[in-house]
């Protein structure tokens, strides 16, 4: 079952301009240690970081709270998996949001993906909750 659905468009243009003015304190505000080493090993590391922001913003909206409620950027991180595939892992506050709206007897997956055409770059995140199997 489908718990949560989020999306997001950001502004590479927007999130370059955000860098040059604040550099390290807007990087480490926003994103974990393995985005931002990811990022400032692409070519387009704006656009790589404006895919992370999109992607936070977008699990924000599926977790049903937007960034309120103590929610914290860092408390949702992408990664990647050895195939490229982006996936979401949420700490903290997005964590426990995450397990008090799952149902009893199932697991949370969140699905990402990530797009971008300069100047945009676009998020899209679907939280599912599936069924614990149960030992035969």
């Amino acid at each position: 079952m489908i718990l949560g659905i989020g999306t997001d468009l950001a502004n590479i243009e927007r999130i370059a301009r955000t860098l040059e003015r604040f550099g390290d304190r807007f990087r480490n505000r926003v994103f974990t240690e393995v985005e931002q080493a990811k990022a400032e090993r692409r070519a387009d590391v704006a656009g790589t970081y404006a895919k992370r922001w999109a992607a936070k913003e977008a699990c924000s909206k599926a977790l049903g709270t937007g960034l309120r409620m103590g929610i914290a950027w860092k408390d949702m991180a992408v990664t990647n998996l050895p195939t490229g595939q982006p996936v979401m892992q949420v700490t903290g506050w997005a964590a426990t949001r995450l397990a008090e709206m799952t149902p009893p007897g199932h697991e949370a997956i969140i699905h990402v993906t990530l797009t971008d055409d300069h100047p945009w770059a676009q998020a899209f995140v679907v939280i599912e909750a599936r069924p614990v199997a149960r030992p035969a």
